[in-house]
């Protein structure tokens, strides 16, 4: 794929057209009764996303997604396909300029497999399990798979979107990115080793 893979129309045009982009991100989606399964996106642009799943909604029925990188959308149920659906995608302008490049980032990262940029040295703690809370008080035990000064990458059986502020341990951070088993998280400020030893010894 090529950066140029993902083309977003100019803002005055009446009638947008957006080339999707054939990924392998999974996410979650609910339907307007509330029920949330989860998914294995197909191809995807700005303007709209075809799912793979069990869950098969009906042509009309709003749709919230959940997306691995790419974060909350929320759109219409176009049409069912054979084993999911496609569904368009309600946003701004400003919103789908920024799936746009999202997408082209994705493009460009061939697959996902790109090594990630860290700032920090990552290491595996002596007592790996803590506690995730999200801003609403819910709490999920997890395991921390490795841990710097800037961020931890856990396992956990939840996905927050991206961008989500959460608590771990004691640490406040927000998720920034998916993997099969958990979430990465960056602190909100660098940690000073002491409170990662006290944190995690």
């Amino acid at each position: 794929m090529r950066a140029a893979a993902v083309e977003y129309a100019s803002a005055g045009a009446e009638r947008r057209s957006f080339q999707r982009v054939a990924v392998k991100i999974y996410g979650r989606f609910m339907l307007e009764d509330r029920t949330e399964h989860p998914c294995q996106v197909i191809d995807i642009s700005p303007g709209d996303v075809a799912v793979r799943c069990d869950r098969i909604g009906e042509p009309g029925e709003r749709v919230i997604a959940y997306l691995d990188h790419i974060g909350r959308l929320e759109g219409v149920l176009t049409r069912r396909l054979e084993d999911g659906f496609a569904m368009t995608v309600i946003a701004s302008d400003r919103k789908k300029e920024k799936i746009a490049a999202q997408l082209t980032w994705l493009a460009n990262k061939h697959e996902l497999d790109m090594p990630e940029d860290r700032r920090h040295e990552r290491v595996a703690p002596r007592n790996p399990l803590t506690v995730l809370q999200l801003l609403d008080g819910r709490q999920y035990r997890c395991r921390v798979v490795d841990v710097s000064l800037s961020g931890a990458a856990i396992e956990v059986d939840v996905k927050p979107a991206l961008d989500v502020q959460v608590l771990l341990g004691n640490m406040r951070g927000r998720v920034v990115r998916h993997f099969e088993d958990g979430v990465a998280i960056e602190f909100a400020t660098v940690q000073r080793q002491e409170t990662l030893d006290a944190q995690f010894s």
